[in-house]
């Protein structure tokens, strides 16, 4: 797992989240995550199984925030939880191994600790600036970066706040993908906001192998 991880907004227009999600993609996008809270269970199903084909055609796994039956039902990708969704664990357990399952851990390495032990695929820390989406404590250090990698053989994913410019130290810290939201869904050009959050993780790549 590297690269720009894109978190869907509460957007109830179907066409316009897929055609922002498309842009994402063409930009370079790795990895999405379909969250939408608010929407009626018909509207959910619509939406992640137009997302889910959309990704398919472009060979990006699709992750569901929270609702393991939809993800089951339609053999999406894998799973999101947070600290309130049901456990790491149960999920693991009704996906099998194969399943992607990642976990909000917030700015908390025992809860990083706790969701690798129960399986999870990644790790994901933040909020480490202010959001224009999500409300929280923005108390996340970079250090945890370097910390989870150095105990925790598990990809590091952040969150909260990012845009091209504040995610170059936290990828330079060695986190392995940038989840955003709002930098990305909201910017004018997608697919240009998509493209420069992935060229973060080439310019890295490039910084390494000249160590």
């Amino acid at each position: 797992m590297k690269g720009l991880y894109i978190v869907t907004p509460d957007w109830d227009d179907t066409p316009k989240l897929l055609a922002t999600t498309e842009m994402a993609l063409r930009g370079g996008a790795a990895l999405v995550q379909y969250r939408h809270k608010s929407a009626s269970a018909e509207l959910r199903r619509e939406q992640a199984e137009c997302l889910l084909d959309l990704c398919r055609s472009y060979q990006r796994p699709l992750v569901i925030n929270d609702y393991l039956d939809l993800c089951l039902a339609l053999n999406a990708d894998g799973v999101h939880v947070g600290g309130t969704d049901a456990s790491v664990a149960q999920m693991r357990a009704a996906l099998g191994p194969n399943k992607i399952v990642g976990a909000s851990c917030y700015g908390s390495l025992e809860l990083a600790r706790a969701a690798h032990h129960a399986g999870a695929s990644y790790v994901a820390f933040g909020g480490f600036y202010p959001s224009r989406v999500k409300k929280y404590p923005v108390t996340t250090s970079a250090e945890i970066i370097t910390q989870s990698q150095a105990e925790i053989a598990l990809p590091v994913v952040v969150i909260g706040g990012m845009t091209q410019d504040n995610a170059v130290s936290l990828v330079a810290a060695g986190a392995d993908m940038v989840a955003a939201i709002s930098s990305v869904y909201l910017a004018g050009d997608p697919e240009a906001a998509a493209r420069g959050f992935a060229s973060l993780f080439r310019s890295s790549q490039a910084g390494a192998a000249l160590l």
